[in-house]
């Protein structure tokens, strides 16, 4: 097929942007709570950073290729995580790979590392599949169709394949209690409360923090007494001769720093499953559902990726390379919804970033949701063009205009893991499903820590017939 033409080209709804000055204290803060994403105002997608100073101090919104690589690379020892994120993640997951700085985040990515080799994800491919076959079996597709809450399955589908992958369906029946648990966290917990902004002691009660404190304790209790009992039957294990099962959690509670130091500890290892289940599963669930979105506006590339899911053998060590399209369709959809909208960084000492100087204390913002749509970095960037990213094309995109995974050092150390998960996920949704609007209206993103439809987003799958 040819490229989309001018007059087929989707460009999926965003929210609207201001054209005013910067916010003053009580937008800034409802905002904030709301939606942060709609703080961005039309100036932000067109100059290349913008500095300001407000009453929380300095501020810096980086969106070039040249200041990014600079903060996230040349001189990430500069930047560390905000207290902000730190504050709103913290009581679920502050010993996690996501929020530790300095030597305790080295030594956790040490040990972490090798966990998330190429060579170690491959080994996860096939259950993988099996897990995504047996979800979209469970749909009883027909000709006559099915009306799915697309949030609701890929979360689920994600879950099915993190509770296989990493606990060996230890999780069983409670899959979907820890999709609740979640969504009501991300909903409430995770919103950034105007308390938080504003530096207010701990002790003082966040709403969202009240709200969600069952579920942050449903998360804490569960996964505390999954990583209990596999580290007893480690130890069972060494004194019978029997293996523990072959999974990430065994993995996790196994490994070894090394640099000749102890491995993680129980806290730290239920910090990180939380951490992966939320900068994993989450994200993944929700450029899933994005994904879908997009390719039921757009039948033309749906036809695409459903004669490579027609071919798709999970059994061929190059697989990943005979979907082209997939992937691109993906990265494509990644760059119009980052599931991360917004990373935040403090500078330590004085520094100068795109000829601008700043000081120690100050906030720098680097957004992929603005540096991936901004107009001096994209042809047509609000348009939906997986061109783009197909291999003849994605060498001419800047390592540093492009960073769903983050960059540098404390780039996803799941990012390989996500990638081959949403792909075999789409062979399998698509090899027997086509996908149909259910209406015209968009979905509205927002921003809950996550990139998330304000609204359910409920698509139709039928049966394919040669599906």
């Amino acid at each position: 097929m040819d490229a989309t033409t001018a007059d087929t080209i989707f460009r999926p709804a965003i929210p609207p942007r201001r054209a005013g000055k910067p916010l003053s204290l009580l937008p800034f803060l409802w905002i904030s709570w709301r939606d942060p994403i709609q703080m961005w105002s039309e100036r932000h997608f067109t100059e290349p950073q913008l500095h300001g100073s407000s009453a929380f101090g300095e501020i810096l919104v980086v969106s070039h290729p040249e200041g990014v690589r600079h903060v996230l690379t040349e001189n990430a020892a500069n930047y560390v995580k905000g207290d902000l994120q730190r504050r709103v993640l913290g009581p679920m997951l502050a010993e996690g790979l996501l929020l530790t700085e300095g030597e305790v985040w080295r030594r956790a990515r040490r040990i972490l590392a090798p966990l998330f080799t190429p060579a170690k994800m491959a080994t996860l491919n096939a259950r993988m599949a099996e897990v995504c076959h047996a979800r979209v079996a469970a749909w009883s597709l027909s000709a006559r169709g099915r009306v799915l809450d697309i949030d609701s399955e890929m979360s689920g589908l994600t879950f099915d394949i993190l509770s296989a992958t990493m606990f060996s369906d230890e999780l069983g029946g409670e899959a979907r209690g820890f999709e609740r648990a979640l969504n009501q966290f991300l909903a409430n917990g995770a919103r950034i409360d105007p308390l938080d902004v504003l530096g207010a002691p701990d002790w003082a009660p966040r709403l969202g923090r009240l709200a969600s404190f069952r579920s942050a304790r449903f998360f804490e209790q569960r996964v505390t007494k999954l990583v209990e009992a596999r580290r007893a039957r480690i130890e069972r294990g060494a004194g019978t001769g029997e293996a523990p099962p072959d999974d990430l959690l065994s993995a996790l509670l196994l490994a070894r720093d090394e640099n000749g130091g102890p491995g993680l500890t129980d806290e730290e290892v239920a910090a990180n499953i939380l951490t992966f289940i939320l900068a994993g599963h989450e994200t993944t669930a929700r450029a899933l559902g994005w994904t879908l979105h997009l390719l039921s506006r757009q039948p033309e590339y749906l036809a695409r990726l459903q004669v490579e899911a027609d071919a798709f053998d999970v059994s061929d060590p190059k697989w990943a390379e005979a979907l082209p399209w997939t992937r691109a369709v993906l990265e494509e959809t990644m760059r119009l919804f980052p599931p991360a909208p917004t990373m935040a960084r403090k500078a330590l000492a004085d520094d100068e970033i795109g000829g601008q100087t700043i000081k120690a204390g100050a906030t720098v913002i680097i957004s992929p949701w603005i540096l991936q749509r901004h107009q001096l970095l994209w042809d047509d960037p609000d348009a939906f063009q997986p061109e783009r990213f197909l291999p003849e094309n994605r060498k001419a995109i800047d390592r540093y205009a492009y960073i769903p995974f983050s960059a540098g050092p404390r780039v996803c150390i799941g990012a390989a893991f996500a990638l081959q998960e949403a792909m075999i996920a789409l062979a399998a949704i698509l090899g027997v499903a086509d996908v149909e609007a259910l209406t015209t209206a968009e979905p509205r993103p927002v921003h809950q820590i996550t990139l998330r439809s304000r609204e359910p987003m409920r698509l139709r799958l039928r049966a394919r017939r040669n599906g």
